[in-house]
């Protein structure tokens, strides 16, 4: 039986500080319930670890693979590998890629709990987000499967935020972004991180009211430095629409009314 792997959009995404390396977030997450890829285990006779679908990636590179060797060294035990000696991971991918929908986080996140129920390991949601922080920030949303959710941190405080679903439909231009070019070129060119107080207010508010009071340009702090790193997005810059993540896909709700 398969299980749905669904995408997400950042409905806004604002930059609040650095760790190290790496930037915190206040941002808001939102399912989309009519874009998922779907996830099934399936024999497997190659040997070695196996995921059949349409990726554009190395075994591994792939995040669902990323997630078996965290699992693995999390759980050290031999049920694990003997598992995937015989059943390999087969994906039908509709998520695009490189497109800031977290279509590998959420393939990651739904491949950890299958791996959980499936043989049973007996994991706590918290032990699960362990595991993910270690293939992506993003991984953590998905795991505890919340509809919409406020995420703080780098990406490991989920907090569920309860609002009605939107439905929003979602357009990916045939444009490949690079995640870490463009938080690269923000610190460099666009650092302006909010205050405590901006971020309280940020999270307080429904998604709706969130884009019907602001542009893409005031709501994702990253549209601006990929703007600059790939300007081939302009085109695709329609007022009502906004910017997912750090791109490349944006979104937008019929008849949405601006305030």
């Amino acid at each position: 039986m398969s299980r749905k792997a669904f995408a997400k959009v950042n409905v806004f995404l604002k930059i609040t500080g650095t760790r190290g390396q790496y930037h915190t977030l206040a941002s808001r997450f939102m399912r989309i319930e009519s874009l998922y890829d779907e996830l099934e285990f399936i024999p497997n006779r190659s040997g070695a670890f196996l995921i059949e679908g349409d990726f554009g990636c190395t075994t591994q590179q792939n995040t669902i693979y990323k997630a078996y060797k965290a699992l693995e060294q999390k759980t050290k035990i031999d049920v694990l590998t003997a598992f995937f000696k015989e059943k390999g991971v087969g994906v039908q991918k509709r998520i695009p890629a490189f497109a800031g929908l977290g279509g590998g986080s959420s393939d990651a996140a739904t491949f950890l709990h299958m791996c959980n129920e499936e043989l049973s390991l007996g994991l706590g949601i918290e032990e699960l987000v362990g595991v993910g922080m270690q293939v992506g920030a993003d991984v953590p949303f998905f795991l505890y499967n919340y509809k919409s959710a406020n995420v703080t941190g780098v990406g490991e405080i989920v907090e569920e935020f309860d609002e009605v679903p939107l439905d929003i439909q979602t357009f990916t231009p045939k444009i490949e972004i690079s995640t870490p070019a463009v938080y690269k070129e923000y610190r460099k060119n666009f650092f302006n991180p909010i205050s405590k107080e901006e971020q309280d207010r940020w999270l307080s508010l429904p998604s709706k009211a969130v884009l019907e009071r602001y542009d893409a340009m005031e709501a994702n702090d990253l549209f601006a430095p990929a703007l600059k790193l790939y300007p081939k997005l302009e085109k695709y810059k329609k007022d009502g629409w906004f910017f997912s993540g750090s791109g490349s896909s944006f979104f937008y709700l019929d008849n949405l009314s601006k305030k």
